[in-house]
């Protein structure tokens, strides 16, 4: 059974920091590329960070390019997210996904992405 687990959001200042983690379970993780997505209320579900299943690749939007950063640990089957000078508008449900991938292809499209956790609130007040 393939499980990905979000942790470390909550309720933090514009201008702050937050760090997310998403455990990985029931795949092998280094042939999986991870990526973070958010949905904030009322609008889609957007591509944050992208990362290769080796980490030696990653992407990441322009609205969070410089301020967040998404690394991996494969030894421990986690991927991270360090989101740094945090802004109101970067409120909204962040969750990891799995992507098989035996490339070093990077992709931002969602429906790319086979297996999703269940999302954690990130909610940055002004």
């Amino acid at each position: 059974q393939v499980q990905l687990v979000e942790s470390g959001g909550g309720l933090v200042q514009a201008g702050g920091s937050l760090r997310l983690s998403c455990a990985a379970s029931g795949i092998i993780f280094n042939t999986y590329g991870m990526g973070w997505f958010r949905q904030a209320p009322g609008k889609e579900r957007e591509f944050v960070a992208v990362i290769t299943w080796n980490g030696g690749s990653t992407l990441y939007a322009d609205s969070v390019k410089g301020r967040f950063t998404i690394s991996r640990d494969n030894a421990k089957n986690m991927v991270y997210l360090q989101m740094n000078s945090l802004k109101p508008d970067d409120t909204a449900v962040y969750s990891c996904a799995a992507r098989w991938s035996n490339t070093m292809a990077l992709s931002i499209n969602p429906n790319s992405y086979k297996y999703w956790g269940q999302g954690t609130q990130v909610t940055v007040s002004s």
